[in-house]
């Protein structure tokens, strides 16, 4: 069975963004097994400098590399990445595991982004569109465009 991990820093704090990925993870179990790690966030002053928030960027970053599965697919999330349809995104899934990959890593940054290492260690840059959104909302966008690829590559009715 295909495996997922979701490295994410920071915790879920909102309620519904809980139970909004509690639902899509289980809803991908009859695919895949999906392992969570959260990263703490770095502390930052309120008002950071760019050198502050670079070693952040940095800090995270070598945290995030500590947990990343040695045989693991990388798909870093940044707004520079690709941006694929849904089916596209499916596909670009089924080319990974058609490459005798069995387990996708996706990262997702903290507030002010990852770190170059991370997106050069990357096999994949995936971006969900020009727009910001916060990174624990990011995490359900995920989970939730995870289970629709898996339910366009079964020919499930959940995708329209």
């Amino acid at each position: 069975m295909m495996k997922i991990t979701i490295i994410a820093v920071g915790k879920l704090k909102e309620k519904f963004l809980k139970d909004g990925c509690t639902e899509y993870i289980k809803r991908i179990s009859p695919y895949a097994r999906v392992n969570i790690v959260e990263i703490p966030e770095e502390r930052c002053p309120d008002n950071p400098t760019s050198g502050e928030i670079a070693k952040v960027i940095e800090k995270e970053g070598q945290r995030i590399a500590d947990k990343i599965p040695k045989s693991s697919a990388v798909f870093a999330l940044c707004i520079e990445g690709t941006q694929l349809s849904s089916e596209d995104f499916a596909q670009k899934i089924q080319s990974t595991v058609n490459a005798g990959v069995s387990e996708i890593t996706f990262v997702i940054g903290g507030s002010f982004g990852l770190s170059p290492q991370i997106k050069n260690i990357s096999n994949f840059k995936l971006s969900f569109g020009k727009m910001t959104l916060p990174h624990q909302l990011m995490r359900l966008v995920l989970t939730e465009q995870v289970y629709r690829a898996f339910s366009i590559l079964n020919n499930s009715k959940y995708h329209k």
